[in-house]
């Protein structure tokens, strides 16, 4: 298996028509049984209203739940486009065989015993996807639920999720890599009303890929929200241009990745046979393409309810009307958590609220008080002034079990609408008490409803979020280096500094010295205290074995390189020694640790922080994919914890960010012109002081290609 799908061939989309929206379906191993494995697809299909021919193969039965069946594929009288197998594993090739014969271009496999469970699995697993290549077939599976489009009725699926009932009417598409966790979502966002379009289980991932059905989902016109559940990345490039696309055609993508800790890494790697890839790396790629992530199922079910129901804000700020202060301060701490800002009123508005509520607090929470129980007209001017003058982007309203009494809460109803004039036509949450019913009919009026104001306030950030990242401009990346390619082999540290110079990073002007002698006599050259360096391209960590001296004072250079000699060749006998360097010693500044990383599973990233402490022990580092624009880059370095160090903190003066910002999109763009050519590129530290930056220790490490053998 490739360790970040770079190797499989694209296909495109439309190869993935047949699969979600096939005319003709065949179904091996059918049951007459609509409770058995092979048995539910039918029942659902039937139950669904399936718009095309429906084929049950099975060599015993003459009908299966009163659909004609056939002995075999070859009987069906005309050609499928789709075939579903429900057959154990070694009869699997034969049968994806004789169904490409009869014309499917696509087949869902249920059948576990391939990649997952390893043995002979690994073969047989890559049999039938040399078989489906071969035939232009597209496979989803095997060891997989299969999947359910809402719109045409097709359902070869045999998930629990939609036993019950097929979903609420919705636009939401949810693709999983867990099908029995895919089915718990189904039922949960049932649950929440959040209507499920398509649904699909990916399971071992042999051909078909979750990028490439969000991909599918991000083109569909029946789709405006996608939500996914992963353990691992198989298709890098696709995961990427589905993201993209997903972004370009403003679709909202809420991501639940597991396998953040070792154990969960490990689990996962056994469940579906994909590769988890450093959790970091996984954040800045669905930062880069403006996607989300959810911790909790939770959350992201609030996030998909959110998005699927509310328009995007205009801007962060948020109006809150409240009839309890404690939701109030509740609802503003959430508020910070998600970066939403509550501007106060202004104070014209607050005025006239407290002309019809003078018991009121009118700044922002507007907290209009239980008496309004006694005067709903206060709700309609309190609302309307929040919605007229406040110059709010969202609302958040809070109005406890008010909703379900069957005396207040039409009457709130009421009140509320004639203060939004009978229009909700902004992110509105009302943060409500209430059954299924009651909550059904606040939804009705174009409000989003929560029981709990945390989780409104979370989701309405996660609805800014996305405003803010389909609106932010197209960045250009940097361009590649030209004339630089990065060695085979190691580098000393001067070899590595005169490479990122090439790609245009600064570096300190540095003498090398064949014996100390050469030392001493750029020393006294340069005429101050300097530091002095063992050059070797075996040494990458020269300070372990006594190759690094500061603040040498030029009239002892000699003796200090005699000795630096004698030490290094004692330590590290082995070692090629090209000579000495020296330099000055560097001014005041903030040092960076600025690094690039070929992360297996997403590509080259880069790794930013502050050095010393902050790296070492509150591990302020960021990490991003390349390559950075030096907008993006700056950006990176503002989020920092200890960013205001950058911006002249303690009384020191501020340093050169966009100097810092420059040369690490440098760096980025040298990775990512050759992301398999290197294990890691590094800066540290990278020197930002008022008037610019300079390399002052590089470490470059080739990769080493007999890993991948």
């Amino acid at each position: 298996m490739p360790d970040d799908g770079a190797t499989r061939p694209a296909q495109p989309l439309s190869s993935l028509a047949p699969l979600f929206a096939p005319r003709a379906v065949a179904v091996i191993g059918a049951s007459a049984d609509p409770q058995r494995i092979g048995g539910r697809p039918i029942a659902y299909a039937l139950r669904a209203g399936f718009e095309g021919a429906l084929y049950p193969v099975n060599p015993n039965r003459d009908e299966i739940q009163g659909v004609k069946a056939w002995p075999s594929v070859a009987s069906i009288p005309e050609p499928i486009d789709f075939a579903l197998l429900a057959i154990p594993a070694p009869g699997v090739p034969q049968a994806l065989r004789d169904c490409a014969a009869k014309g499917a271009k696509a087949a869902v496999i249920f059948t576990a015993g391939f990649a997952e469970i390893g043995g002979d699995g690994p073969a047989l697993q890559d049999e039938i996807l040399a078989i489906g290549r071969e035939h232009g077939v597209r496979l989803l599976g095997p060891n997989c639920l299969g999947l359910f489009n809402a719109a045409t009725g097709h359902c070869p699926t045999f998930t629990s999720g939609i036993e019950a009932a097929m979903p609420v009417p919705g636009r939401v598409g949810l693709v999983t890599q867990s099908g029995a966790y895919g089915t718990h979502l189904l039922n949960m966002a049932r649950d929440r009303r959040i209507g499920v379009r398509q649904w699909v289980s990916t399971g071992n991932e042999a051909d078909v890929t979750a990028p490439e059905c969000i991909g599918w989902m991000a083109a569909s016109d029946e789709i405006d929200v996608i939500g996914v559940y992963m353990e691992g990345v198989n298709d890098r490039p696709a995961l990427f241009r589905a993201l993209e696309a997903a972004r370009k055609a403003r679709k909202p993508v809420v991501v639940m990745k597991v396998g953040r800790s070792a154990v969960g890494a490990q689990a996962a790697a056994s469940h579906t046979a994909s590769l988890a890839g450093s959790d970091a790396s996984f954040d800045a790629a669905l930062r880069r393409f403006g996607a989300l992530r959810a911790k909790t199922t939770e959350e992201m079910l609030d996030i998909l309810y959110a998005t699927s129901r509310a328009p995007l804000p205009k801007g962060r700020k948020l109006g809150v009307l409240t009839v309890s202060g404690g939701a109030g301060v509740l609802i503003a701490d959430a508020a910070e958590d998600v970066g939403l800002s509550l501007p106060p009123m202004p104070e014209a508005a607050q005025a006239a609220v407290l002309e019809t509520n003078p018991l009121a607090s009118a700044r922002n929470p507007v907290d209009i008080t239980a008496g309004v129980l006694n005067d709903f007209s206060k709700v309609t001017s309190a609302t309307a002034v929040l919605r007229r003058e406040g110059g709010y982007d969202m609302t958040a309203a809070f109005f406890t079990s008010w909703t379900a009494s069957p005396v207040v809460g039409p009457k709130l109803r009421e009140a509320l609408l004639a203060g939004l004039d009978g229009d909700v036509d902004h992110p509105f949450a009302m943060i409500c008490q209430g059954d299924a019913a009651v909550m059904e009919s606040w939804e009705a009026l174009g409000m989003m409803t929560f029981e709990d104001p945390s989780r409104a306030i979370h989701a309405m950030g996660a609805l800014a979020h996305f405003a803010e990242a389909f609106d932010a401009p197209e960045e250009t990346p940097p361009a590649p280096p030209e004339g630089v390619a990065l060695p085979a082999g190691p580098l000393s540290e001067l070899a590595a500094k005169r490479l990122l110079a090439r790609a245009g990073v600064p570096i300190p002007d540095e003498t090398l010295a064949a014996d100390p002698q050469e030392a001493a006599e750029a020393a006294a050259r340069l005429g101050v205290p300097c530091v002095l360096k063992i050059v070797s391209p075996d040494l990458a960590h020269k300070t372990e074995v006594g190759g690094v001296r500061l603040n040498v004072p030029p009239m002892e250079m000699e003796t200090a390189a005699r000795e630096m000699l004698e030490t290094v060749r004692a330590r590290a006998p082995h070692a090629r020694i090209e000579g000495l360097l020296v330099g000055p010693m560097a001014g005041e500044g903030v040092e960076l640790i600025v690094g690039a990383r070929r992360d297996p599973v997403m590509g080259p990233v880069m790794l930013i922080g502050l050095g010393g402490v902050f790296t070492e022990v509150m591990k302020d580092v960021a990490v991003e994919l390349a390559p950075l624009t030096p907008a993006q880059a700056l950006k990176t370095l503002n989020g920092l914890r200890g960013a205001p160090l950058l911006h002249g903190a303690r009384g020191k003066p501020p340093v050169d960010v966009a100097a810092a910002a420059e040369a690490i999109s440098r760096l980025s763009a040298l990775a990512a012109a050759d992301p398999d050519g290197f294990e890691s590129l590094e800066i540290n530290p990278l020197l930002v002081t008022p008037s610019g930056v300079l390399a002052l220790d590089a470490l470059i490490e080739p990769r080493n290609r007999e890993d991948d053998e």
